[in-house]
């Protein structure tokens, strides 16, 4: 995971990569050392899915990509159903994902709601959610939601959603105003 959180703050391509690269070999051997461990799953999902949004290009190489990704991610929730970090991800790719690829954005939605109420620290899951009510129209509460996701954020250091979460307050607020 330490990997995963080093390349999404890298500034430069090649590091980023070296960092997701590293993980997926990190997560892959932790896995194999554990089977069981829905951690190492989750784990290895993080960095896949980072090298997959990385290279953000469809061909046959990322369709196989995306499907040992969706399987990592799987797993963690096969074994523990309730991991809050692997339920925000499966909720974000509801939300993501064509309904063709299985996205589904009303449950997508409820998804993030539960993780965000289980865990009112919740960042990823609140941007992503702000995400999603913005793009389907919902403006009432998205700016809270993004703003509580970056004070969130700033206030516990995490510097890999840091970024992310200014990014979507300020795309939002441009939305705001060019919808008054």
């Amino acid at each position: 995971m330490q990997a995963c959180h080093d390349g999404r703050i890298a500034s430069d391509r090649s590091t980023r990569a070296a960092y997701f690269e590293k993980g997926q070999a990190l997560g892959e051997q932790a896995v194999a050392a554990n089977e069981q461990s829905a951690d190492a799953h989750f784990a290895l999902f993080c960095n896949l899915g980072e090298l997959m949004r990385f290279d953000g290009e469809m061909s046959l190489s990322s369709v196989v990509g995306f499907r040992r990704t969706i399987k990592e991610l799987d797993r963690t929730l096969a074994l523990a159903p309730g991991h809050l970090d692997a339920l925000s991800a499966r909720g974000t790719l509801l939300l993501r994902l064509p309904s063709l690829l299985g996205g589904d954005p009303d449950k997508g939605e409820q998804l993030l709601q539960h993780v965000i109420q289980q865990e009112p620290q919740a960042v990823n899951a609140r941007i992503s959610l702000a995400r999603s009510y913005c793009k389907r129209g919902r403006h009432y509460d998205v700016i809270h939601l993004a703003s509580e996701a970056l004070t969130l954020a700033q206030r516990q250091q995490q510097d890999d959603f840091i970024p992310e979460a200014a990014r979507v307050l300020a795309q939002l607020r441009a939305i705001g105003n060019k919808a008054n």
